[in-house]
């Protein structure tokens, strides 16, 4: 049984989870039945939620088609719950109730809350026992740190990410800028300004955590302390970024954009040509690829800029299992969680949608490395995982979030408030929630 503690926590708003996956979802199926039983043929069947819509939705689908047809012993269902946010919640009421999904679409950063609450299985046993076919050491190590908490496996990278850089190549070139930059925030500023000068909006993004956590990694810092008890995003590397937004907002170099649609309305500006720059998640490449190519300009991906050196975090979700299962659905449930997480679909999922290559066999086939002397955008994320950290596993880290965003939009938009002083608040009140 959830703890009132836990329940209230997950049924927060968790702001940073929907900017760090990709697109948001639609209602799909939600609603329908959950739980997992044997259908009327025989077959186990396990209910499979997931979260987001578009290409990344049609991916998940194929898959689990393809997955069903591959043998008559397993029937798997699935269901769309639309974006992180909806699908956690759901999840968590399903399982108060005893009718949750045998697996789901778990984004990272929630891991903790997850494990500790009781709500999934310790998938430590099964992948020691099925090694050879499983193989985690095949995992890139850069994608393995939110996986595991309290040193125990609860998550199978699926379809991963990590924020890059998106540029519009033909617009840098008709404003005179090579378009192989910028490389550093300095640069950033400077291509801004001739962007500015030629009348072109130079970036627009929402004020988000996940990119405000890359740009704390870039400085050298840290969001929260190594046990999570702690916050630090109000020390000189935390503050750094904050600075940096508020000085290019001011100055008309980067459009803040706010509220629930902000991430849509930074692609739209990116899409239509108003914004030459947009920082997103590389689930995005494919259909950038097919925006760029529809509306007749080039584009290109590239690492973040960097400050003191480069930085990000990754993003995405697991593949976890839900922890009330009979033994026949959880041993259904572990065989659908490797195929869906093989080599071969590793590679599907990569090229259908833009998420990261998750396996070092996949990344390092000959199918991947010739697709991408085609399309070097689907290759800029899986090279910037070498700086890769890991997000915050913290329980309380989604209200933490949310303040981070309140008091980072305060200090950006209104001109009389001074960055440290609304990180420092900010960080007072993180302070008494971590502490719990």
């Amino acid at each position: 049984m959830l703890s009132k503690k836990s329940l209230s926590i997950l049924a927060l708003s968790t702001v940073f989870m929907t900017s760090a996956c990709g697109s948001s979802g639609t209602s799909g199926q939600a609603g329908t039945a959950a739980g997992n039983s044997s259908s009327s043929n025989g077959k186990i069947v396990i209910k499979y939620w997931t979260a987001n819509g578009g290409k990344i939705e049609e991916a998940k689908q194929n898959l689990v088609k393809k997955f069903n047809e591959s043998q008559n012993r397993i029937e798997v269902q699935q269901a769309n719950q639309g974006n992180y946010d909806d699908l956690h919640a759901k999840t968590q009421a399903a399982f108060a109730a005893g009718n949750a999904p045998a697996v789901f679409d778990l984004e990272i950063a929630s891991t903790g809350i997850f494990a500790r609450s009781g709500m999934l299985v310790d998938l430590t046993p099964l992948a020691k026992r099925d090694d050879a076919q499983l193989d985690l050491k095949d995992f890139n190590p850069g994608l393995m740190g939110n996986a595991y908490i309290d040193d125990k496996l609860y998550g199978i990278p699926f379809m991963r990410s990590t924020p890059i850089f998106y540029k519009n190549v033909t617009m840098l070139k008709d404003a005179g800028l090579d378009p192989a930059g910028p490389k550093n925030w300095t640069e950033m500023e400077q291509y801004a300004r001739v962007l500015k000068s030629k009348g072109k909006t130079p970036l627009t993004m929402p004020v988000g955590v996940w990119e405000y956590e890359a740009l704390v990694a870039q400085s050298g810092g840290k969001v929260l302390s190594d046990d999570g008890k702690k916050a630090t995003f109000n020390s000189p590397e935390g503050v750094a970024p904050v600075e940096f937004w508020k000085k290019m907002s001011d100055e008309g170099l980067i459009k803040f954009v706010v509220g629930k649609t902000a991430g849509a309305d930074a692609d739209k500006d990116w899409s239509n040509q108003i914004s030459a720059f947009k920082i997103g998640s590389t689930a995005g490449v494919s259909q950038s690829i097919e925006v760029a190519k529809g509306n007749n300009f080039e584009m290109a991906t590239d690492f973040m800029p960097a400050n003191k050196n480069y930085g990000v975090p990754t993003g995405g979700c697991h593949l976890a299992m839900t922890s009330k299962l009979s033994e026949q659905e959880k041993e259904a449930t572990w065989e659908f969680i490797k195929f869906m997480t093989s080599k071969e679909n590793t590679i599907y999922q990569h090229k259908y949608v833009g998420y990261l290559p998750n396996r070092l066999s996949a990344l390092n086939s000959e199918e991947l490395q010739s697709y991408y002397k085609e399309f070097p955008q689907y290759k800029v994320a899986s090279d910037q995982l070498k700086y890769a950290v890991m997000r915050p596993n913290a329980n309380a880290y989604a209200e933490v979030s949310k303040i981070m965003i309140d008091a980072m939009t305060k200090a950006i938009l209104e001109k009389n408030v001074k960055p440290q002083d609304a990180m420092n608040e900010a960080a007072e009140k993180a302070n008494k929630l971590l502490s719990k």
